[in-house]
Parts: structure tokens; sequence; C-alpha cells
């Protein structure tokens, strides 16, 4: 089986054709993305027989998990489909579990793809829609107090296509303790379906430096759909201005969103690192 291996601000990836083939991917997820016994990476990406476009995408986490969303995945999968001649578009529609994904991709003068926009879709706010188990059902969550062991956790709830928690702290995110908080969080009772944690420290109201916990593979380099949710939480905040740069510790992803019912957009780098083949 060959495969291609990308990362989008630090945030890898295993691309696989798989439009002819048929396995059982969780399974494969779990053995190709380890990082000792494996290719390693923090996700599979499936080319798949498309739905209501020409593209599709599935996306698997390391533990085997299905991921509705994935930004940086998405990026990846464009700069795929593009260099590989899937499609000759330059701005093309993906089908994903979340739903249809526009990418617009930038081409160097090497005649390869080096910078990807998406379409994240409109954010949601609803407690139903994230999912999160709370008594009420208001319009939004933006200041739900999680208690994790001695620690009172102040959320923002966001959904984009797939769950965050978003928290926003003073100090440096470098010395948050995101390994002890980001799996309690996680999976704790009161997300049925997970989610991923974000800790984000404003810097200005255009720049943000975050660490993010991804639902299903720990602590990552970037997440995508993280940045985008950590940019709506600020700006329903007050914290920042409509076009922000996430500063993540695999690199910056640029974030812009209008409010209301907007789409949200995520511009960032997708290279290819190497190309492979993994055995039957």
């Amino acid at each position: 089986m060959r495969f291609t291996k990308y990362h989008g601000a630090g945030n890898d990836f295993v691309v696989v054709d798989a439009r002819a083939l048929d396995l059982r991917w969780a399974d494969f997820a779990r053995d190709v993305c380890h990082r000792r016994y494996g290719v390693g990476s923090d996700g599979l990406i499936l080319v798949v027989k498309g739905r209501e476009s020409a593209l599709s995408m599935r996306m698997f986490n390391p533990d085997g998990s299905e991921s509705e969303a994935c930004g940086n995945g998405l990026r990846c999968f464009a700069k795929y489909a593009v260099d590989h001649g899937l499609t000759l578009n330059r701005r093309f529609p993906i089908d994903t579990l979340g739903g249809i994904r526009e990418a617009e991709v930038f081409v160097g003068s090497d005649r390869y793809v080096h910078e990807v926009e998406v379409s994240m879709g409109a954010p949601r706010f609803a407690p139903r829609q994230i999912p999160v188990l709370v008594d009420a059902e208001p319009e939004s969550i933006l200041g739900l107090d999680l208690t994790v062991g001695d620690c009172v956790i102040p959320l923002s709830l966001v959904s984009m296509g797939n769950p965050h928690a978003v928290t926003f702290v003073k100090g440096d995110v470098d010395d948050y303790p995101l390994s002890i908080i980001g799996p309690a969080v996680e999976m704790h009772p009161i997300f049925p379906a997970r989610v991923n944690f974000e800790v984000a420290q404003i810097l200005n109201r255009g720049d943000i430096k975050a660490r993010v916990w991804e639902r299903g593979a720990g602590e990552t380099l970037a997440c995508g759909s993280g940045a985008c949710a950590i940019s709506v939480a600020a700006q329903r905040l007050g914290y920042s201005d409509s076009c922000v740069r996430v500063h993540l510790p695999g690199g910056t992803l640029n974030i812009t969103w209008y409010g209301d019912d907007a789409e949200v957009r995520l511009r960032g780098p997708a290279v290819q690192v190497f190309v492979g083949e993994w055995p039957d």
C-alpha cells in the first residue's frame, strides 16, 4: 500500500488513496500512526469515493476513532489532491463527515501547493451541538466552570464540526500542565463524545499563543479546527478581532471569522514529508 506523509504546521498525517481499497481502517490507523512501530502521525487520512462532491475525505485518530473535522488534515488532503492530479481546479469542495468544505490552494513557482485555505463551516454553540451535558439549554456556553481534580477550569465551548473546549490563561501556555489536565478534560463525563481541549494566551487583538490536546491523539504541534475554535471563542469574549494569527508549537495558522453565521476560514502551510509503502 502506497502512502504519503504530510504535515500542516507540524500536525502530521499519513495519506492513502483508498478509493479501491477495503480495510479495517480503525485497526490500520492504530498501526500506521504508532510512532514506534508504525510510520508515526497524528492521524490517517483517506481519499475515498465522493458522495456529494468528487473528492471525499475520512480521517482517523491514532486510537482508531474517526474524526468529523480536521483543518490541518483538510489542507494536506487538498495538497495531495492537486499534486497527484485528482483535480485540476484551484478551488474545490471536499466531502467530510462534518459536511462539505471548500479548499483553495496556492501554488508556488515549482508548481506544487505550498499553502491552502479551507472553509471550516460556521461554528455552533448550542450544548446539544457540541455535545455537552448541562442542566440548562442555553444558546451558547462561554463560561462553563469545569472541576478537574483540585482545579476549576473556565471553558468556552465551540463545535467546528467536532467538539472543542477552550480555556484562556494569563500566564505563558508553555507552563500549563497540559499533559495532566488535557486527558482529564477530554474524557470528562460531561462530554459524551469526548472533547478537544485548547489552552490559549492572548498576546494582542491579532495574535494568540496556544497549545492543544486533541481528542484521540494527545498533545499535537498544531490543530486546525482547534485554532478556529480558539479564534471564535476569543472574538465572542471580546478578546480579538476578526482576523487572528494563532501561534502553535508547530507554526502559525491564520483564522478569519466575521461572526454570526459566517464560515470560519483557515489558512496555513501544507508540506509533503516523504512517500513510502506499507507492507500487506
